[in-house]
């Protein structure tokens, strides 16, 4: 496939949806992935030249977030070598409150090329595709931090908005913040689903501590666990997290989607049931 367009990530929650949008718009992607053709992977930068080759504008996301150790010496190297092969803009995903992200976010500024910063607040589907679906299929939602106030963002928004970006000049050089359009808690978030799907949950009001323990227990991976304590204990209480965003509304012309708009839509997929 002959494209200019790279989606590094475009497996992942909003990468494949990126892909998707600019399908919509009649623009074929390459995709940047361990699964894909390309054979991209971030821990092996003998896949990295193949991927960038011919490459002019890219959206990049890294798994499992711009916080973990080793991120920020990760998107340096692949932004020093996209600039290198010709790569003209750069839009890269980040996460809101994050101090490690936005370290990230200064390598792509600073690096010459031309790019656009995303940067998210918590995705819905954190609830329906990653690491909060187990506990809700179950019917026992146990969280720590229950009334701490979080503008969750779709990830169909936030692929909508990547999408236009990257492909909209004129929002070069800018960070553009998407979040939902409300604030709300991790009960309030339980009681939603539970309405959109008709089953009765238990929430249970439960330590960080208590909730890495569990996680462990579980066995699972220790770099997981160290990205959720830090994005529970660093970015939740954030209190630049807790202010809501109008630049989806900015770009797309329209409200971004409420929790309740997404967890009606997600109830009929019957990934709750």
């Amino acid at each position: 496939m002959n494209t200019n367009i790279l989606v590094i990530g475009g497996t992942g929650k909003t990468g494949r949806r990126v892909v998707e949008q600019l399908k919509n718009k009649g623009i074929e992607s390459r995709i940047g992935a361990r699964s894909a053709a390309t054979g991209f992977d971030w821990n092996d930068k003998s896949t990295w030249e193949k991927t960038l080759e011919g490459i002019e504008r890219m959206y990049v996301t890294y798994y499992p977030d711009l916080a973990v150790p080793g991120a920020k010496e990760a998107v340096e190297s692949l932004t020093y070598l996209a600039k290198e092969l010709g790569v003209k803009k750069m839009v890269l995903l980040s996460g809101k409150g994050e101090a490690e992200a936005e370290a990230c976010e200064a390598i792509v500024a600073n690096s010459g090329l031309d790019y656009t910063i995303v940067r998210a607040s918590w995705f819905n589907q954190n609830w329906s595709e990653s690491f909060f679906l187990d506990s809700i299929l179950s019917g026992d939602v146990a969280l720590p931090m229950s009334d701490i106030l979080i503008p969750f963002v779709d990830a169909n928004d936030i692929a909508e908005v990547a999408s236009e970006v990257l492909m909209n000049d004129n929002y070069n050089g800018q960070i553009v913040e998407v979040t939902g359009p409300e604030l709300i808690t991790f009960k309030d978030v339980v009681s939603t689903i539970g309405l959109a799907t008709h089953k009765k949950f238990n929430f249970h009001e439960i330590t960080l501590e208590q909730y890495l323990d569990g996680m462990r227990k579980a066995q699972i991976p220790a770099d997981v666990v160290w990205l959720i304590e830090y994005l529970f204990s660093n970015v939740l209480t954030n209190p630049n997290n807790q202010l809501i965003s109008t630049d989806i509304e900015k770009v797309l012309g329209r409200k971004a989607k409420t929790f309740t708009e997404y967890a009606v839509e997600t109830a009929k997929t019957g990934v709750w049931n």
